[in-house]
């Protein structure tokens, strides 16, 4: 007989005690594409027959998302591949409380509509005084389409050839900004561009000035670059992308370019990320006058690419709360981090595996600052672990240099070494390296 016969079918299978009280928790085709599942892997002989139920619970069982959380021993802060910014405790909590039902466009006092994200709106204008009003939208890249449409659209705008920049994954600045039916007219070359290479292509088709901040690279040598203050005297608004999200200038990245002081010099709107040096969550945000935010407030682009009400909580939390994961890594103490790594390699001592500690040094990542570096420490293994590292749940994420394995502790929390110490231990056995004799 063919044991495929013995598979039991759909609705025995939904018979079940544990199938049942599932599809009262669940959605009833939720559970039936989990019972499919298991029929499917029964008939591929994959499962027993009589198995099929046990493993649609199981099935069932599994968390609903599949976002695997990671724990950031690679060494570079703001991970693209791993979702950039750590989100803080109060940023957390405030994702938590907007997952229910919140006033995002209700005034509790009136019982009327009111004007969306008020709240995050004006933690932003409260954390950069020098814009009279700002705008959230769902990413960097956004933040700019939208800038550069609503005040040139239909019409070219002036851009260095220098910042004619890709911004990741195949994405480039001239094909975004085509994409709002604006004219994209070079000035200037790779290396040198002058403010009379600007006066020499303005004509009256011109409506905006363009200045993309190169993040994610650097021109060194021969060089030269119009600063804002002075792309503002042409007489067209200039619309500035300072890509990072720093706020104000900060000691610690001198040459980083800053919302405040692009607008203090006369910038018209002034676009960032907020999942970089701010530390929030993914969002574009645009500063500036408000006779310019309010043109883009009204854009029929802007209804397409506003944020929902959990960014929105997100986004006011890191601005109102306390400190970022962000910075904390940014601002730690190099004799903190070895302190971190040194406990850990006592733990795995105690647990029979060697380990050292050697010096290293941390990017900032995520298109911010590339050529700032800062000195840290790392945990040495062997390369062998670092896959079962990256399978584990949580998942841990280093980088192997030399044959070797390196957890750069720069942005783990002390609060997690013993959890750190037992995947590693049981990552070495899963690779089979031996014990300490």
């Amino acid at each position: 007989m063919d044991p495929r016969r013995a598979i039991p079918s759909t609705t025995a299978v939904l018979a079940d005690p544990a199938v049942d009280e599932a599809c009262r928790r669940l959605s009833r085709p939720a559970v039936v594409a989990a019972i499919r599942l298991a029929q499917a892997q029964a008939r591929a002989g994959e499962i027993a027959p009589e198995r099929v139920t046990e493993r649609a619970l199981a099935l069932l069982a599994a968390p609903a998302a599949t976002l695997v959380p990671v724990l950031n021993a690679t060494g570079v802060v703001l991970h693209t591949n791993l979702g950039r910014a750590a989100l803080s405790a109060d940023a957390r909590a405030a994702l938590l409380a907007a997952a229910g039902t919140v006033d995002v466009e209700w005034d509790g006092g009136s019982g009327a509509r009111a004007a969306r994200g008020r709240q995050a709106l004006d933690a932003l204008r409260v954390a950069v005084p020098a814009a009279e009003a700002a705008l959230v939208v769902n990413n960097g890249a956004a933040a700019l389409l939208l800038a550069v449409t609503g005040l040139a659209g239909g019409r070219a705008a002036l851009l260095s050839r220098g910042e004619f920049v890709e911004i990741g994954d195949g994405f480039r600045v001239p094909e975004l900004i085509g994409q709002g039916g604006v004219e994209l007219r070079e000035v200037g070359t790779t290396n040198r561009t002058t403010l009379d290479d600007y006066r020499a292509a303005l004509d009256d088709g011109v409506a905006a000035v363009l200045k993309i901040h190169p993040s994610n690279f650097v021109i060194r040598g021969f060089t030269a670059a119009v600063g804002v203050r002075d792309l503002a005297s042409l007489g067209r608004p200039v619309v500035v992308d300072a890509g990072s999200g720093l706020l104000a200038p900060h000691p610690l990245l001198p040459d980083e370019l800053d919302v405040t002081s692009c607008l203090l010099a006369g910038a018209a709107v002034v676009t960032c990320s907020a999942d970089k040096l701010l530390g929030g969550p993914q969002a574009g945000l645009l500063f500036g006058p408000r006779r310019y935010l309010d043109r883009l407030r009204r854009h029929p682009l802007y209804r397409a690419l506003r944020v929902d009400k959990l960014t929105l909580a997100a986004l006011e939390a890191t601005l109102r709360g306390g400190r970022t994961p962000t910075w904390d890594a940014l601002t730690a103490d190099p004799v903190e981090v070895a302190e971190r790594c040194h406990a850990l390699v006592r733990r795995l001592a105690a647990g029979g595996l060697d380990a050292d500690v050697v010096g290293c040094r941390t990017a900032i990542g995520g298109g911010s600052a590339p050529e700032v570096t800062l000195p840290s420490w790392a945990v040495r293994l062997p390369a062998e672990c670092a896959e079962p590292l990256r399978r584990g749940r949580p998942a841990i994420a280093g980088r192997v240099e030399g044959g070797r394995l390196l957890l750069d502790l720069r942005c783990v929390d002390p609060a997690q070494l013993n959890l750190v110490a037992d995947r590693i231990i049981g990552a070495a056995g899963d690779a089979g390296v031996e014990p300490a004799g």
